[in-house]
């Protein structure tokens, strides 16, 4: 996908998983949450990413992490600890819109998030992460999900 054609929205949520990835990989550590936003802000094209989106999902992710783990963590088939940090990191962004952002559609957060895994992860990562969160989906959106079923 071309730079050019990704939305301000899109682009909020790679520079979020960017900065997610930068926390995992510091340790989660509080004092860094700041110098991860800083670092994330500098960058070039910033300007071009949806900046209240971004904030939105990069604080709700920190302030929501361990909660959000909790309700990934039975859909996935390893300790959250051997998961790589992409993957963690998208399930985390994912988990938080599916959770805290009902005016996202449900399909809408799983094609971004099996997106940034095809884009920042390994080869087969997209799969893995697809699986998790089609069943969490099922759990957090019922409605939205069985609603869905009956129009197909």
């Amino acid at each position: 996908m071309s730079i050019k054609s990704r939305s301000a929205r899109r682009r909020a949520r790679e520079y979020a998983l960017q900065g997610i990835y930068a926390w995992i990989i510091s340790g989660c550590e509080y004092q860094e949450r700041g110098a991860v936003d800083a670092h994330i802000r500098n960058q070039e094209e910033f300007s071009q990413a949806d900046e209240q989106w971004y904030k939105t999902l990069l604080y709700g992710v920190f302030d929501q992490a361990e909660s959000l783990k909790e309700k990934f963590a039975p859909y996935i088939d390893r300790p959250v600890n051997e998961l790589s940090p992409i993957e963690y990191g998208v399930l985390l962004l994912a988990t938080f819109e599916l959770s805290a952002l009902q005016e996202v559609p449900y399909k809408v957060v799983i094609n971004e998030a099996v997106d940034l895994t095809k884009e920042f992860g390994g080869t087969d990562g997209f799969k893995f992460v697809n699986g998790v969160l089609d069943k969490l989906a099922t759990d957090l959106r019922t409605v939205e999900v069985n609603a869905f079923a009956k129009k197909g």
